[in-house]
């Protein structure tokens, strides 16, 4: 079992930026990040090769979100820079405790472990 404790969710304006962390009870292969706005799909943000260390994000917001780990803690970070309205969702994070390869890291069913997210608003 692993549990998943995200935090440094808030307001902020356009233009801000913002850090999230995801906190995990153990090791695991991958780690990513999702987000759902109200009536929305939920949608990869980013992920992390937790042996290898390389990151991946999607085009929708590379250059301006950046995954990081900190090895010792088993904790994953969103670096969110020129945040816009439309980033405005709940931030979850999801664990693997199996190995997920670099071409699904975006498939959420490659995820066995979710946390409660927290909640990012970007006001206009």
């Amino acid at each position: 079992q692993v549990h998943l404790v995200e935090s440094g969710g808030g307001l902020v304006q356009a233009g801000d930026s913002l850090r999230l962390s995801c906190a995990a009870s153990g090791r695991n292969y991958a780690m990513a990040w999702f987000r759902q706005a109200p009536g929305k799909e939920r949608q990869y943000v980013g992920a992390i090769d937790w042996s290898s260390g390389n990151t991946y994000a999607p085009d929708s917001v590379k250059g301006r979100f950046t995954i990081a780990r900190e090895n010792a803690k088993n904790t994953m970070y969103l670096q969110m820079n020129s945040l816009k309205p439309e980033d405005t969702a709940v931030y979850i994070c999801a664990a693997s405790t199996n190995p997920v390869s670099r071409w699904v890291l975006g498939d959420r069913r490659q995820y066995n472990y979710w946390g409660q997210g927290t909640q990012v608003t970007v006001s206009s």
